[in-house]
């Protein structure tokens, strides 16, 4: 990295040029000390950095801007979100076993021949051919349970899709409002960026307040923490907006401008309300009691195994002119197999453990998602009454503060300490208010997520 000690750069990249009154306050030693802060501290790169991401990616300017609301990224997502379009698959799939379970056994028909030609007894003679149709009849209702189960499957499938609708769409709206906050995270960090540069200026610019080298470094330091601060929210805005992307099935080049706003708005949940309706609103606990609904037609189904089903034959026997019987003989023939052995007792049994298992997953999730809305309503609780005292409080006094100081300095009152103090006071107060609101709209979104519905 150059540096000319006759010029002193600023800490975003800007260069003033020196002044014989500032060379005369500002030594050769202290020149020396504030070039290896900038060379610790990488400032060079920093604002090839910043650059850059202010340029773009090649190409970028050919990239499309997409306007959304939040609304319009939930009806994008559920049009193109690719996990949704698998869980329809699903819901297809049980549709499809529904079918085949109620489709009835296909007949069969077979043909015989009976002749003796060792015995000069030829078909046409002396021979037989018999024309066999059979047919399987399903007996103790195994075709209604079979359908019975399908048709639990179809739901149970609509309900997961559902569910799955349920945990995207929060997804959808949490990754949204995270790109909405690290923006807003990046504003302030800009603005807190310039504000220090403006204070560097000053500072430089008027003889009586320059101070002496290490009120230098110092606003150097602070400068190059809110240089630091907003790469990191660059950093943090391309991860959002990559998870939004992936979300809404869009390109990676597709440029967002949100135009929801995160705002503030006081809600309060009904709990004992809401956690009356999670057996109606949640889709897993609906899946899961259709699921050991299944469960149970499938162990009915296997104790009706043990009855054995039964086959017709319907057969006509045409001979030839010399016989060996009549020439037409009807045959009616009525077989199935003998229950000697119960060949099922394994089936019972496994039937019988899954309904057990689907009944105890279903308390299993019961328990869960009266436990997730109870945690979830909770930290709601706490982050409406942490954002309400920034709002009350925090926030003016903050900046009533800076206000003080910065006259007081700007006086010669107070020297650059507690200016930088104040700011930095400031700065931790807002950005640990908006950090606040987006944990109250998360844990809004974590409530309806839990509770299986929206709340206005």
């Amino acid at each position: 990295m150059n540096f000319n000690p006759l010029s002193l750069s600023s800490p975003f990249g800007y260069r003033e040029d020196s002044s014989p009154m500032l060379m005369t306050r500002l030594s050769v030693k202290a020149c020396i000390i504030i070039m290896g802060f900038l060379g610790l501290l990488g400032w060079g790169d920093v604002n090839s950095a910043i650059a850059a991401n202010q340029e773009g990616k090649p190409g970028s300017k050919n990239s499309t801007v997409l306007r959304l609301s939040l609304d319009d990224a939930i009806a994008m997502f559920l049009r193109q979100n690719l996990d949704l379009l698998k869980a329809k698959y699903g819901i297809e799939t049980a549709k499809a076993q529904k079918i085949t379970a109620g489709l009835f056994p296909n007949p069969e028909f077979s043909i015989e021949t009976l002749s003796a030609y060792t015995q000069f007894c030829n078909l046409s003679d002396c021979g037989a051919i018999n024309h066999v149709l059979s047919q399987l009849f399903v007996v103790a209702g195994k075709r209604g349970f079979r359908i019975e189960s399908a048709e639990f499957g179809t739901q149970s499938a609509e309900a997961g899709f559902e569910d799955t609708l349920r945990q995207l769409s929060f997804a959808v709206k949490d990754a949204y409002y995270r790109v909405q906050v690290a923006r807003r995270h990046l504003a302030f960090d800009k603005q807190t960026r310039d504000q220090l540069y403006r204070a560097f200026k000053k500072m430089t610019a008027e003889s009586p307040r320059i101070g002496n080298e290490e009120d230098h470094i110092r606003i150097k330091i602070q400068a190059a923490g809110a240089r630091s601060a907003v790469i990191r929210d660059i950093q943090q805005i391309d991860s959002d907006t990559a998870d939004l992307l992936l979300l809404l099935a869009l390109s990676p080049e597709t440029k967002l401008a949100l135009t929801t706003k995160l705002t503030y708005h006081r809600v309060e949940p009904d709990i004992i309300a809401l956690q009356g309706h999670i057996e109606d609103a949640r889709p897993d606990v609906r899946a899961k009691r259709l699921l050991h609904a299944k469960r149970r037609s499938e162990l009915k189904l296997a104790l009706a195994i043990r009855y054995p089903d039964v086959t017709v034959d319907l057969g006509l026997a045409i001979q030839g002119s010399k016989g060996p019987d009549n020439q037409q003989q009807w045959t009616f023939n009525v077989g199935m197999p003998l229950p000697v052995f119960d060949r099922n007792q394994g089936g019972m049994k496994e039937a019988a453990t899954a309904v057990q298992v689907a009944e105890a997953d279903l308390r299993q999730t019961l328990n869960e998602a009266h436990a997730q809305v109870d945690l979830a309503h909770r930290h709601l609780v706490q982050s409406r009454r942490l954002v309400e005292a920034y709002r009350a409080r925090a926030l003016s006094a903050a900046e009533s503060l800076l206000d003080t100081v910065k006259k007081s300095y700007e006086t010669g009152k107070t020297g650059i300490l507690s200016f930088l103090d104040a700011h930095r006071t400031r700065t931790d107060i807002q950005e640990a208010y908006l950090d606040a609101l987006y944990n109250y709209q998360h844990d809004i979104l974590r409530l309806e997520s839990a509770v299986g519905q929206t709340m206005g």
